[in-house]
């Protein structure tokens, strides 16, 4: 251990090495975060103005929003001065800093798609007990816990990985601080480390899966009871959520819950993307398309708009 160097400076990759895409990247990846914040920010300040939308179901999806814009904050921001001023070092406590952040958000997401699964429950197999059943100390309970247990399992993960040594090598293969990425650069013994985040992301993983599929069974078993018109509402009702959910989690098992012998850090950069960028962009518009009541307080902020505008 005498003649190793303690890195202070890791270098990023960046989503592609092929120079010819540098710029094609930060084109995409600039419009992609612009769409991300107005379309998540947009989402939480209109279900903040309309009355309306001050219910359970849309006091998740601000959360969800909220969380969607912190991950991606935490990640592209960084990616996109790697690419467009080439600066692709970040330094250890960044890098601790992004992993904490990102993580975080992430897991918090995991639980809070469990506590709005709950809600989809109670909204179809439970209508008329719903006020009763989801009240606002209910709602409180089930977004705080989400971020109480991201934020607990994020400071053992970030704890335990940078209690390890980092030398020599400095380069992370991927485009930010990711937790195998980073894992991969220490020289310490790291087998405790990578079993014990296998089990961790596992458990995190499966509980707020089990919560959704336990929800979904007895939804689907309600749905089964109703007429075709119930059956096209609770559809629509459950539709939203589960695009989100089959999106998540794939993307999660396919990244974090496999052997770290089968990771390939070049193959983990493409669903990486997706998770870390592309979904926070996406999911207002999921929520938002068939939505008639997110679509009517939309046009009423529009039209309020324009007659400031004009009164200007």
């Amino acid at each position: 251990m005498g003649n190793k160097t303690e890195v202070t400076v890791f270098i990023l990759l960046g989503p592609s090495r092929a120079p010819g895409l540098q710029s094609l990247l930060s084109i995409r990846l600039t419009l992609i975060y612009l769409v991300t914040l107005a379309g998540d920010l947009g989402m939480i300040t209109l279900i903040l103005l309309d009355s309306r939308l001050h219910t359970p179901v849309y006091f998740f999806l601000s959360n969800l929003s909220l969380v969607g814009f912190g991950y991606s904050s935490a990640v592209t921001p960084k990616a996109m001065a790697g690419l467009l001023i080439g600066d692709k070092s970040i330094s250890y406590n960044a890098c601790a800093a992004q992993m904490f952040f990102f993580v975080a958000f992430a897991t918090v997401e995991n639980y809070l798609l469990a506590s709005m699964a709950y809600d989809r429950y109670a909204a179809v197999c439970r209508p008329l007990h719903y006020t009763t059943t989801i009240t606002t100390s209910v709602c409180a309970h089930l977004a705080i816990g989400p971020y109480i247990c991201g934020f607990l399992n994020v400071c053992f993960h970030v704890g335990d990985i940078f209690s390890l040594t980092f030398c020599k090598s400095n380069t992370v293969h991927h485009f930010f601080c990711d937790v195998p990425a980073v894992l991969a650069l220490s020289c310490s013994e790291k087998h405790i480390s990578e079993v014990v985040l296998v089990f961790m992301s596992s458990f995190s993983v499966s509980f707020a899966l089990l919560v959704i599929l336990i929800s979904y069974l007895f939804i689907f078993v309600n749905i089964l009871k109703m007429s075709a018109q119930g059956h096209q509402k609770a559809l629509s009702t459950c539709a939203s959520h589960f695009t989100s959910v089959s999106v998540f989690y794939g993307t999660v098992i396919f990244m974090y819950l496999q052997p770290s012998s089968s990771h390939s850090m070049d193959t983990d950069k493409v669903p990486s993307v997706f998770y870390a960028m592309v979904i926070p962009m996406l999911k207002p518009v999921v929520y938002s398309l068939r939505n008639r009541e997110v679509k009517s307080a939309f046009k009423k902020v529009v039209e309020k708009t324009r007659k400031f505008v004009k009164g200007k």
